[in-house]
């Protein structure tokens, strides 16, 4: 009988692994060659995560025409969804009309979080502030490059939590300089906690970043031009796919996803952690009930002015450049700084979104998706070269796109 319990299975080498997953799963050769074909190299990967059998690649693609801040960006993106390089692209495009995006970045603080279980957190509240200067300095005896470079722990805050037990939380705001910095950040915690439970005389449990990163924030503004969107009527269509998400919170988590599409793409392109970002702009929307990420506005012109707010925990040293390939990225994007990414990221979320709301005032947006699908479909039916275009040709011309569909051709085709 087959059994997912493999003693000592983190010890054997990746080829191991990859011979026992071969058996349990039934993975032909040519499953296993696929497997092996890692690009980064195995020994990088599997130094990267742990059990290791090989690497899984998505398709990396470049965004054009992004003018932010007077400057131009090529921009990186990895993603397996049909039209969103191609939406972010287009978006960028109308923005250059009206001099492209402008953007601006609130600071690199994060917050390392420490919980205090005590029963008197008032006290503790209390004492922990007469105190403040002394934990800050004990923080800062952290050996770390990011201290070096004008980094660390720079304020503290406290408060008491309405909690079924009585406790309450240190928060440190730790400036990372250019990394995402959760390994810094939890350092410190883990560093300063003994100071804190001798201070408040409580027990000291959690002491850990918060991915609510809601002092490292990145906006970005442009201006659609009203002539280059299609005119007043698509300005307005677009203005009321807005109030649709702003009014209905089922609309605005697609409204919200389109948005991430964007920002997850890229950040996995530079090796940053899509998952803390996606986590963070959720939750910061909900910080006053869900609402859309952006804000959309018609200026006297009658062009429409499109604005975006993100929490960005994103870095350009340290863990992100793990993977070769985010490196390389990371240089096709040319940026110099985390600041300087997460202003390009925000830009890529606005882009993004005003480009959605655009397909979805107009022609909709499964005309855009069709085409790409059909490809992705024609492949998966086993389709090669010219094959390609002529099952999905026939697919368009028949209105019907499926797997089924797509096999159905393909054999048609090759027996003729």
């Amino acid at each position: 009988m087959k059994t997912s319990r493999i003693s000592g299975f983190y010890k054997l080498t990746p080829e191991e692994r990859l011979e026992i997953v071969k058996e349990f799963a039934g993975l032909s050769d040519e499953d296993t060659e696929l497997l092996k074909k890692c690009k980064i190299g195995m020994d990088r990967a599997n130094a990267m995560i742990e059990n290791v059998i090989g690497t899984f690649e998505l398709p990396l693609g470049v965004a054009t025409n992004f003018l932010i801040d007077g400057k131009d960006y090529l921009v990186p993106m990895v993603i397996e969804e049909p039209s969103v390089v191609a939406a972010a692209s287009h978006g960028a495009k109308i923005a250059r009309v009206k001099g492209g995006f402008r953007t601006y970045y609130t600071s690199s603080l994060m917050i390392g979080q420490i919980q205090v279980i005590t029963e008197n957190p008032h006290s503790a509240k209390f004492e922990v502030l007469r105190c403040k200067d002394e934990i800050i300095e004990k923080a800062n005896e952290l050996e770390s490059s990011i201290i070096r470079r004008g980094g660390g722990c720079k304020d503290l805050t406290v408060r008491v939590l309405d909690a079924k037990k009585p406790m309450l939380v240190v928060e440190l705001l730790i400036d990372v300089k250019d990394a995402m910095g959760a390994n810094f950040v939890n350092s410190m915690c883990e560093h300063v906690a003994p100071l804190i439970a001798k201070i408040t005389g409580g027990r000291v449990l959690l002491r850990i970043l918060s991915n609510l990163c809601i002092h490292r924030i990145a906006m970005a503004k442009a201006v659609f031009d009203k002539k280059a969107i299609g005119g007043e009527d698509i300005v307005e269509g677009i203005m009321d796919a807005y109030e649709f998400a702003k009014a209905d919170i089922f609309r605005c988590a697609t409204h919200n996803k389109g948005i991430m599409n964007g920002v997850c793409a890229v950040l996995i392109a530079t090796g940053n952690d899509f998952r803390a970002v996606e986590a963070a702009c959720h939750a910061y929307s909900a910080m006053k009930g869900y609402k859309p990420l952006t804000h959309y506005e018609v200026n006297e012109e009658g062009d429409l002015v499109g604005y975006i707010e993100l929490p960005l925990s994103v870095g350009v040293v340290g863990g992100v450049k793990a993977n070769p390939l985010a490196e390389i990225c990371l240089k096709i994007l040319g940026v110099n700084s985390a600041e300087e990414l997460a202003r390009v990221v925000a830009s890529v979320g606005l882009a993004q979104n005003f480009a959605a709301l655009r397909a979805l005032a107009t022609e909709g947006i499964q005309r855009g998706h069709m085409e790409l699908h059909a490809r992705s479909l024609a492949i998966s039916a086993g389709a090669e070269g010219e094959e390609i275009d002529i099952v999905v040709e026939e697919m368009l011309k028949e209105s019907k796109i499926s797997l089924s569909k797509a096999k159905e051709i393909l054999e048609r085709l090759r027996k003729a």
